[in-house]
């Protein structure tokens, strides 16, 4: 259906002098796109990922018409129409939603009209020949509105926009009465209207909310587009894509299967690359040694023939691993055991967002808020830092709480201040080599410690947002969208940050991959209630499907949600945490690392060159005491593990 033949483009100086365009700027004289070949066959939900700046937008964009190649060629079978998402479409403003919605069926609504023209026309005339003229016309066009579906038109534009969240009564809004969010999703929406035969998507699911990004997929996977998308949620790849590329470093790889079996046989493909480029490397050293050794003696002859054989050797290229960019907080000092105590807050602008929402939040636990837009989540985080005032109930920090903020806006005081000086936290002199390690914990190192906040790029604007969170020294972490700008490997790495972090976490997030993994409570605001799950997404998944029972308390209206809710339902209260809440099989897998460790201490304790050191026994032997009393907490850790969190 498509093929891309040995696509080309250079960005910066070389061999195009262009910018970089769309979210991707150009910042390097490397081929983004390096020989690019792939084919995309009709029906295919193909992903397309690779690291931010990896040229994925420039390539949808050469493949829409929209850019030029430096060379190379797209090859489009005859016929085959394209869609492609932009993220800023001109529209009327002056053209309501739903108006908006019948464009897509612009060439139908023509013909429905000729039609009825042609009927009309029918109806008046006398002439025989002119009647059967018409007629045939008449059974031209209702072949054609019939093969459309014409006649279910207004049915799928209701259909599209309620799945994308739009409530009927925005259909009569006026375009320009819209968010920027409402503008994307109805770009979307007349996207998928069209139906296109080719079906190109940049973020698709930005601007909508979990239901929202839900029902595109379902969509999607239903659809008869042939699909090719660029997405950060790895939900989404995972359900929609059958195969994805790659795009890293110029190059495409292809993998079979969805995102997640693209993260397997990619670490499969890097070790066997790794293994193969070790065995090289350890072969050409012991060749150049040999060379070296024997250049000027009796060997010579064979030292030439060696030299010979490692000029024939074609080399092989280090592993095509894409690295996480590092990511940490600090330790986190100590807080009481209730961190936030919230109880019977309300809050409503024009119409009500929540009321009567109780929960407890404890030292170490990770709290995920999730909900459809509009409904108050970041209202909620406003209101638990203090700067929203809620309209009732009110909200009590536990003792030694240090609350850090993160807001999705991403706003710094000094657009033009070096990066460096933008982490300067007020409550400390914080010195040049402080911040550069902390940025250094976000993988800001280098020059870009000295640019100018106003050049950064949307990733590397948000953990720049990151860093500066950090150095605040906040022991409870309140996260508005952390996860916005970033690609799916920072979003690993930020997940195993948090995880591993301490202290305490609240957060609202649309990923619901992040979202799984982050968290072990979540918060769930609807219309009309506000329920605790004790768990991740998966959780939350099975209570929504039945496969999991809900708390008696969480299905009584307006009621205590949190732990003070489970003693209620449950009638005596749950023991409670010596330890910060963590997965069952997290626990396991440091577990198994631990005692691994273990056994290499005890190898080295019968080695000969240990045992010949004194110096060095001791520090081993000081070492394997600490491990093994690190193991028992361990073991205490997940027997508590065990019996709490489920």
């Amino acid at each position: 259906m498509l093929s891309v033949v040995r696509l080309r483009k250079h960005f910066g100086p070389g061999p195009s002098s262009g910018t970089g365009l769309g979210s991707e700027p150009a910042s390097t004289s490397e081929a983004v796109l390096d020989e690019v070949s792939f084919e995309l066959r009709a029906g295919e939900r193909v992903a397309l990922v690779g690291p931010n700046g990896a040229g994925k937008t420039t390539l949808l964009r050469i493949l829409a018409g929209e850019e030029d190649a430096d060379a190379g060629s797209v090859q489009l079978a005859s016929g085959v129409r394209f869609g492609f998402l932009r993220q800023h479409l001109a529209m009327d403003a002056e053209r309501t939603v739903w108006e908006e919605g019948r464009l897509a069926f612009a060439e139908a609504l023509g013909w429905a009209e000729e039609a009825e023209r042609v009927a009309a026309a029918m109806a008046e005339s006398n002439d025989e020949s002119e009647r059967r003229r018409l007629g045939q016309r008449f059974d031209l066009l209702q072949q054609r509105l019939h093969h459309q579906d014409a006649y279910q038109i207004d049915h799928k534009i209701e259909r599209v926009l309620e799945g994308l969240g739009f409530m009927r009564s925005t259909f009569g809004q006026r375009v320009e009465h819209l968010s920027g969010g409402q503008r994307n999703r109805l770009v979307l929406a007349k996207l998928l209207l069209e139906q296109p035969d080719i079906l190109l998507l940049d973020e698709p699911s930005n601007h909508l909310d979990i239901e929202a990004t839900q029902w595109l997929e379902d969509y999607l996977v239903n659809s008869n587009a042939t699909l090719l998308v660029v997405s950060h949620d790895r939900f989404l790849l995972d359900k929609v894509a059958t195969r994805t590329l790659e795009l890293f470093r110029g190059r495409i790889d292809s993998f079979a299967g969805n995102y997640s079996a693209y993260r397997r046989q990619k670490e499969e493909r890097v070790e066997v690359e790794r293994r193969t480029y070790e065995r090289q490397r350890i072969e050409i050293g012991k060749l150049e040694e040999f060379i070296r050794r024997n250049h000027y003696g009796q060997k010579s002859a064979q030292a030439e023939d060696r030299r010979k054989k490692l000029e024939r050797i074609e080399r092989v290229a280090p592993p095509r691993a894409i690295a996480a960019p590092a990511m940490g907080f600090p330790p986190a000092t100590r807080t009481g055991d209730i961190v936030l105590r919230v109880e019977r807050l309300a809050k409503s602008f024009a119409s009500p967002l929540f009321q009567n929402v109780t929960f407890d939040i404890l030292r170490g636990e990770k709290w995920g808020i999730l909900g459809p837009n509009g409904i108050g989540k970041t209202t909620l985080l406003r209101c638990l830092l203090g700067r929203l005032e809620p309209d009732a109930g009110h909200v009590s920090q536990g003792a030694g709480v240090r609350i850090g903020y993160f807001d999705q806006q991403l706003e710094f005081d000094d657009e033009s201040a070096m990066v460096m000086d933008a982490v300067r936290p007020p409550h400390k002199e914080f010195i040049e080599r402080e911040r550069r390690d902390v940025l250094a914990r976000f993988g800001i190192t280098g020059d870009m410690a000295y640019q100018p906040v106003r050049s950064l790029s949307g990733g590397e604007r948000n953990r720049v947002a990151l860093a500066r969170l950090a150095a605040l020294d906040a022991n409870v972490l309140v996260l508005d969208e952390p996860t916005n700008h970033l690609d799916l490997w920072a979003r690993d790495a930020l997940e195993q940050c948090l995880r591993s972090f301490e202290g305490t976490v609240v957060f609202v997030s649309h990923d619901r991959y992040f979202v799984n993994q982050a968290a072990d409570h979540l918060l769930v605001l609807e219309p009309d209630r506000a329920w605790v799950v004790e768990g991740d997404y998966d959780t939350y998944l099975r209570i929504r499907a039945g496969a999991e029972p809900r708390e008696e308390a969480l299905d009584r209206g307006p009621r205590p949600t949190g732990r003070n809710a489970a003693r209620e339902a449950g009638g005596t209260a749950r023991p409670k945490r010596r330890f910060p809440y963590r997965k069952v099989g997290d626990l396991e897998a440091e577990i198994a690392d631990v005692e691994s460790r273990i056994v290499q201490l005890h190898e080295q304790l019968t080695s000969p060159d240990v045992l010949r050191d004194g110096t060095r026994v001791k520090q081993v032997k000081g070492e394997l005491d600490e491990t093994e009393r690190a193991l028992a907490r361990l073991y205490e850790h997940w027997e508590e593990a065990i019996e709490l969190n489920n």
